[in-house]
């Protein structure tokens, strides 16, 4: 059986570039190595590998701005063509970009592949580009929307909260590409959150995770249609290695522990939750917080009134 997913160790990251340089670059005389580029780290990668663990095709997708991404390097192997492998690698690469706020994916097409990309709705905009002085391509897009699981009212009211309430979350421009009941990621715009060494800088790393993890508790209170005050009562964060991409953060429900239940009781309730932030589809640092929800406190009830 056929399974579609990301790379997981070296040796088959090996054989994705090797499958990768087999169609797209070997048979125009380029070296071994010449499929890759500088972007493999910050990248998102999805492969089909078969029963034999055998790669069948590749692709993969870039952000090239906090909402626009670009789809390159798709490549199936020639004695497995007309299965709707390709398919398969696109709709998984669009999924990953609508759970990243893409909204446009551009694409370079070769001649002979823009008929199935026009099936897949993207439009031509004509001549792009001659590869190796013989091979045609062709500029494509095709506008996105959010994933079907997304809830987006209750998305955008945490935004409107954040953006209201917190003048640094707008500069950021902080937003919620996806959420789900059970999995939040937020991303930023990388521009604002550079630092001297065209990363991204450490305070908005810690920043975007305080505010993912506190959004995250926001949204299940909503949910549960509960009400409290949420503040942060401790927090540590780990850099891993610098965010040389446009970075995300992803807080996911089994990385959560707590009980809301204690606010029916009056009582405060503590939430602990990890936070990852990534580049590409590699955790760059890790945020543990421990937040606490404050139950409210009972209104006072009204003073009897006495007849003299």
């Amino acid at each position: 059986m056929n399974v579609c997913r990301s790379p997981k160790t070296a040796v088959e990251f090996e054989q994705y570039y090797q499958l990768r340089w087999q169609v797209l670059r070997k048979p125009w005389g380029q070296a071994l190595g010449s499929e890759c580029d500088g972007l493999e780290q910050e990248s998102f990668h999805r492969m089909i590998i078969d029963e034999n663990n055998k790669v069948l095709a590749v692709g993969r997708l870039e952000k090239t701005s906090q909402f626009s991404g670009q789809i390159r390097f798709m490549a199936v192997n020639p004695k497995a063509q007309g299965q709707g492998l390709g398919q398969i690698i696109i709709k998984a690469l669009e999924l990953q970009a609508q759970k990243l706020g893409i909204t446009e994916l551009t694409l370079n097409a070769r001649e002979s592949a823009m008929a199935f990309y026009l099936k897949l709705g993207y439009q031509s905009h004509g001549f792009s580009h001659l590869l190796f002085d013989e091979i045609k391509h062709f500029a494509m897009s095709k506008a996105l929307t959010h994933a079907n699981s997304h809830q987006l009212t209750s998305s955008k009211a945490l935004q409107d909260v954040w953006h209201d309430t917190i003048p640094l979350s707008e500069a950021m421009n902080i937003e919620i590409s996806y959420f789900d009941g059970q999995e939040l990621i937020t991303h930023c715009d990388a521009s604002f959150n550079k630092n001297l060494h065209n990363t991204m800088f450490a305070g908005s790393i810690y920043t975007l995770a305080t505010l993912s993890g506190w959004g995250w508790v926001y949204l299940q209170l909503q949910q549960l249609r509960l009400q409290g005050d949420i503040v942060l009562a401790k927090a540590n964060i780990e850099y891993h290695a610098p965010i040389t991409g446009l970075g995300y953060a992803k807080v996911s429900s089994d990385s959560v522990s707590g009980d809301f239940s204690r606010l029916h009781e009056g009582r405060n309730a503590r939430i602990n939750l990890t936070a990852h932030l990534y580049s590409g589809e590699n955790i760059a640092a890790t945020f543990i917080g421990s937040y606490v929800v404050l139950a409210p406190k009972p209104k006072p009830k009204p003073k009897a009134e006495h007849n003299i």
